[in-house]
């Protein structure tokens, strides 16, 4: 095989090798034909014209995270305070991002910064820890309409840190401090009151009960005081209705006399018994005649 031959082999090697262009998964080029967009090869085999086509430019179409390096933002109160962030940009479309900027990078993070900064001196030094939400979305938003243009897409953005001057920590560790000493007194101040309120709670309630108690131990009491007098009526009138229906019967007269004159002579022994002067009534003899005056209470039979 002669020289020129190889020559020629190598030759129509490269011409295929440059006519041929095989596109990565989630990638685009922008081809040029003699110096002037032509198309957007996509992912696959694409056929270019070799010396008239090139590849100009070539884009990732995955998501991708860009650092935003920190920066000294000045707060409303004219704190300065250091942050730093990142954003998440992705290629929408890949024409507008060859053409439409120069470096759409660089473009991203000089106004993210910017935005930053203005979104910061809104906002107190106290506030820019509470509104992290609030800058993120601030920072999309502005970011994102400039980006049309620019075939990009901004999908989400964090701040990372901030990082107050060191004098500023102090001071706010003291102001920490006082704050948990305040929390701290107040919660004890509550606990004491509620303990209070418990003590004189539980001493009502115990004065309560206690009378409450003494109430019903009264009641109980005059119940059963009552209860007593009721049965004790009650079995006397019994015995009186009894002893009314003895009397009543054949020979209950002379039962009551009987017993009426035991009666008489016992209660008159115990009189004897009980003292040492004794009167005696004038007709102590005549025994008929004081049965018949106890008996003055009995009334006579019924006649029949």
């Amino acid at each position: 095989m002669t020289t020129p031959l190889i020559v020629l082999l190598v030759l129509v090697v490269f011409t295929i090798l440059m006519t041929v262009k095989v596109i990565p998964q989630q990638t685009a080029y922008i081809m040029e034909r003699l110096g002037k967009f032509y198309a957007v090869l996509q992912p696959g085999i694409n056929f270019i014209i070799p010396f008239f086509d090139r590849i100009a430019y070539k884009y990732t179409l995955k998501e991708t995270a860009i650092d935003i390096p920190e920066q000294i933002c000045i707060t409303r109160d004219n704190v300065q305070v250091r942050m730093d962030g990142v954003i998440f940009i992705q290629v929408i479309d890949p024409k507008k991002a060859a053409y439409g900027i120069a470096d759409y990078t660089f473009a991203v993070i000089q106004l993210a910064q910017t935005t930053m900064r203005s979104e910061i001196g809104k906002l107190d030094l106290d506030k820019t820890f509470e509104e992290r939400m609030t800058i993120n979305r601030a920072v999309v938003e502005s970011i994102d309409e400039a980006a049309t243009g620019w075939g990009v897409k901004v999908l989400r953005y964090e701040i990372k840190n901030i990082t107050p001057p060191q004098s500023v920590l102090i001071a706010m560790e003291k102001q920490m401090q006082a704050e948990r000493e305040r929390r701290a007194v107040i919660l004890q101040s509550d606990g004491e009151k509620q303990a209070a309120i418990n003590v004189a709670e539980g001493q009502k309630q115990k004065v309560v009960l206690e009378s409450e108690g003494i109430k019903l131990r009264q009641i109980n009491e005059a119940e059963g005081e009552a209860a007593a007098l009721r049965s004790v009526a009650e079995a006397t009138a019994e015995s009186i209705r009894l002893v009314a229906q003895a009397i009543q019967m054949d020979g209950g007269s002379e039962a009551v006399q009987l017993k009426v004159a035991e009666n008489y002579v016992e209660q008159f022994g115990k009189l004897a018994k009980a003292g040492n002067t004794l009167i005696l009534p004038a007709n102590l003899a005549d025994m008929s005649s004081l049965i018949a005056t106890a008996l003055t209470v009995v009334k006579s039979e019924p006649k029949k």
